[in-house]
């Protein structure tokens, strides 16, 4: 074997080195440099771009899938900032007897949102769907609905005092013809239930907002006019009342028009109210071809809400279609039952991006 010589081999390393030279300094050029983009190429959430906005982006939420399965919590947490309660401080699920509250979902969910830094949305304390069967199996006296109502309504929001961010406070009370829903609180105290309620939830919590909810009235009709003319004579009389609720359960084949829903949007804001979208949802009849309509449909109502300075959140009823009151096969929500995107969820996320560079609304 030959053998090299000290000279030469240290030659030959310095050649190495030199010719090494350039390798390094790019390598040092570019490392540092990938690693500080890196961020930039993770597609912001729903919740990051919402607030740029200066708007909230909520979804209704049940106890169960919280605890129960473990990649629902991660992406709730992930996309959205308002927490709305499903179900559990409805009348029914919270007050099993006249004397009892059972309010441990209910804390349950307040605390998971605070913990994750979402607003919590109070679903909803005068309702005629949902009620206790003590309520329902008696008659009671004028006097004897009056204290129950205003025993729950001033139990409820009392305990929550500063940590639930807005009340529905009356939900669904109008029909769709404009009159006023016959139901047990109208019987028996009368029409003017709507107003002590707020009256009551007022009282209970100065801070919170307060708001009536309802469903097929997001567009120029019967009932939405009614609602107009409800809400607008409790600002002018002082009743206390800080916006309406657009729930927007709609159709993939049916879908309110825009300019009416905007037109709403912006006489209800001219009394100086806010409007939220609360309970968005948008039913196929399974049909993946329908997917691309259902988007166009979500980014739609995204868009008439962000123009309008009074549309504050944008919520929707549930996120994923495994967990949805209107069953899977129907397909409603953003992500599909495996918590995959759908094409909603990206044309969310588009109308979103579109707007981040404006300045966020006051």
């Amino acid at each position: 074997m030959k053998r090299w010589s000290s000279h030469r081999l240290l030659l030959l390393l310095l050649c190495i080195l030199i010719a090494a030279i350039p390798l390094i300094a790019a390598r040092g050029q570019s490392g540092p440099a990938s690693r500080a983009a890196a961020p930039t190429d993770v597609p912001k959430s729903l919740r990051d771009l919402a607030a740029g906005r200066g708007i909230l982006i909520g979804t209704a939420v049940e106890p169960l899938p919280v605890r129960a399965d473990p990649d629902y919590a991660p992406l709730l947490t992930r996309e959205f900032n308002l927490l709305t309660t499903e179900n559990v401080l409805k009348m029914g699920p919270l007050r099993p007897d006249i004397t009892t509250y059972y309010f441990e979902e209910a804390d349950f969910l307040v605390d998971f949102a605070e913990s994750n830094g979402m607003k919590v949305r109070g679903h909803t304390l005068v309702w005629h769907n949902q009620l206790p069967e003590w309520m329902t199996d008696r008659t009671y006296t004028t006097s004897e609905m009056t204290w129950i109502v205003n025993d729950h309504i001033t139990t409820v929001v009392e305990r929550y005092r500063g940590r639930i961010w807005a009340w529905d406070v009356v939900n669904e009370a109008v029909l769709d013809d404009g009159s006023l829903r016959p139901n047990v609180f109208l019987q028996t105290m009368g029409p003017d239930y709507i107003e002590k309620a707020f009256e009551w939830a007022r009282a209970a919590d100065p801070d919170a907002l307060l708001f009536y909810n309802d469903f097929g009235a997001e567009a120029l009709n019967a009932k939405s006019d009614a609602i107009y003319a409800m809400v607008k004579d409790f600002v002018e009389r002082g009743v206390p009342i800080d916006g309406v609720g657009l729930q927007m359960h709609v159709d993939v084949n049916s879908p309110p028009n825009p300019a009416d829903v905007a037109s709403n949007i912006m006489r209800l804001s001219a009394l100086g109210l806010q409007v939220q979208i609360t309970e968005m949802d948008v039913r196929t009849s399974g049909d993946p071809s329908e997917a691309e309509r259902q988007a166009q449909i979500y980014a739609a109502m995204l868009e008439i809400c962000l123009e309008a300075p009074a549309c504050t959140a944008f919520e929707t009823w549930g996120f994923t279609d495994k967990y949805t009151w209107l069953g899977t096969q129907t397909a409603p929500l953003l992500f599909d039952p495996l918590y995959d995107p759908k094409p909603a969820f990206f044309a969310l996320l588009d109308v979103l991006n579109r707007a981040a560079d404006q300045s966020p609304l006051p």
